[in-house]
């Protein structure tokens, strides 16, 4: 099928990308500075290799920050099976130290070049990759276009488009579609996500479900969960997560509320971005309440009332801590944080009313009373303080949640299924003299 043309707007796009690159380079400095780029690894940005490529056939998968790049585990795993080796690309720091440090033998980890042609065009002639997963909604007009001169399948998994960027490539038809008719295959987490690109132009759509229910539990350190365990045995523990600004305010104000009631209570906060950490102890220390770093080696002590978690890759240690969590993004209009993670880690779940990012996920769980809505600050305070008080029906909804997550699942077997004619393919080419696969045919 041909392709589409490639629109004015894109033209100009990638014209200024390429004149632009003296300007990509000193945001990427800036960026290193602030602690936002790995210093080290700031050449991968720019498209540069920092190891060698494997010998073999070679999958390409992309997951933009923490929660993309883990959902991704187990296609890596499935693809390793097939005899793949597979390379695996984010955007964020956070989110390179957590996957580095999970990724299965067979796979290695690099940063994901900035959206510059010529950046792009040396990271692919280096990787040579036969196929490119890309997850969710990372939809980076160099990139495809690079992909589909070089003639390598494009495929988007885990496929995600809110109403709001519906509307933003709706107000742009032709140049949406001349992207996503360069996808080989839209594999949508929901019927409404599916639709929405469809009707922008992606030629073939299937829904497959969210890879994030089939991804492996967030593990814990044995021994920091035995430390801190038994330091906080026999106090009523509950836990904010990722939590955006203007909740942390709101989450002081409820414990306040709280502990006359519950004088031993301990609340943690994790914050979203946990270079946040000082913003969150300040508002517990406006409230008069006391606080401890776990990034300054601060520990949850009995005079502690709120510890705050504002370290990388461990809200599996605290989900195991707290029979109860509220979860962030959604007091504050930011679409809601996942609930999968704790809901299968047995955590009731609490959450705001803006959570459109997960909005089938949560209607599932508040219609099995795995999880309670709540308004505001006071409201939370009012929930929490039931839900502390009864221990059977904290269980209860641990184990509602657990219910209402099994319908989802198996999404990781439905999109492997779609890569398996890919695979097929490959292994009927022949290896070129470097021990690569050529690019796949057009599917």
């Amino acid at each position: 099928m041909r392709r589409p043309s490639v629109t004015l707007p894109l033209q100009v796009y990638r014209a200024g990308l390429r004149i632009g690159e003296p300007a990509l380079t000193g945001l990427l400095a800036w960026r290193a500075q602030r602690g936002k780029e790995d210093p080290l690894r700031l050449s991968e940005r720019r498209g540069l290799p920092g190891r060698a490529r494997p010998v073999g056939p070679l999958a390409w998968m992309h997951g933009a920050s923490v929660g993309e790049s883990l959902s991704l585990i187990g296609l890596v795993e499935g693809m390793i099976g097939r005899g793949f080796s597979v390379l695996v690309t984010t955007g964020t720091r956070a989110a390179a130290e957590l996957i580095g440090a999970r990724l299965p033998v067979g796979a290695v980890h690099q940063y994901m070049p900035l959206d510059a042609p010529r950046w792009m065009g040396r990271f692919l002639d280096h990787w040579q990759p036969n196929l490119a997963v890309i997850a969710e909604s990372e939809i980076w007009p160099n990139t495809i276009l690079a992909l589909d001169e070089r003639e390598i399948p494009l495929i988007l998994v885990n496929g995600r488009m809110s109403a709001r960027s519906f509307r933003g490539w709706e107000r742009c038809p032709r140049t949406a579609k001349a992207l996503l008719s360069r996808i080989a295959i839209c594999l949508a987490q929901t019927q409404e996500d599916g639709e929405r690109f469809a009707k922008l132009g992606a030629p073939r759509v299937s829904i497959a479900g969210n890879l994030k229910f089939d991804a492996p539990v967030p593990p814990a350190d044995p021994q920091q969960l035995a430390y801190l365990g038994a330091m906080v045995a026999g106090r009523p523990i509950w836990i904010a997560a990722s939590t955006h600004s203007g909740e942390e305010a709101m989450i002081a104000y409820a414990h306040a509320l709280l502990k006359e009631r519950f004088p031993q209570l301990l609340t943690l906060i994790a914050p979203r971005h946990p270079v946040r950490g000082e913003e969150v102890v300040a508002c517990a220390t406006t409230l008069g309440l006391r606080s401890a770093r776990r990034s300054a080696g601060g520990r949850p002590h009995p005079s502690v009332d709120i510890y705050v978690a504002d370290t990388i890759g461990e809200l599996g240690l605290f989900y195991r801590l707290a029979p109860l969590g509220f979860l962030g993004g959604s007091l504050v209009p930011r679409g809601g944080q996942n609930p999968i993670e704790p809901v299968r880690l047995d955590t009731a779940v609490l959450h705001g009313p803006h959570i459109e990012n997960f909005g089938a996920v949560y209607e599932a769980l508040d219609r099995a009373g795995g999880a309670v809505a709540v308004q505001d600050g006071v409201e939370l305070a009012a929930i929490v303080g039931e839900l502390l008080g009864d221990r059977a029906r904290l269980a209860g909804m641990a184990r509602a949640g657990q219910d209402a997550l099994r319908p989802f699942e198996g999404a990781v077997a439905r999109t492997l299924a779609v890569l398996d004619p890919f695979v097929a393919q490959m292994k009927l080419q022949r290896l070129d003299r470097g021990g690569r696969v050529r690019p796949l045919a057009r599917a």
